[in-house]
């Protein structure tokens, strides 16, 4: 997975930045894909086991809030 720099940038921006090196950018955006894949993991484990195939919302919030 990899997430477009512009919206990254974004982020950090409406965090305050005025000014974002790309530096800054890349590794955001990799603390954010990794963070994703461990919420993924975690929501796929989820409805597992409610013996789903189906990754719902709920199981999102679920790994969000775990």
């Amino acid at each position: 997975m990899s997430l477009p720099n512009a919206p990254v940038e974004r982020i950090i921006r409406n965090a305050g930045a005025d000014r974002v090196s790309e530096d800054a950018v890349e590794e955001l955006k990799g603390a954010i894909e990794d963070l994703a894949a461990e919420l993924a993991e975690d929501a796929s484990e989820m409805a597992d086991h409610a013996e789903r195939n189906t990754v719902k919302k709920e199981d999102v919030e679920m790994a969000v809030n775990y």
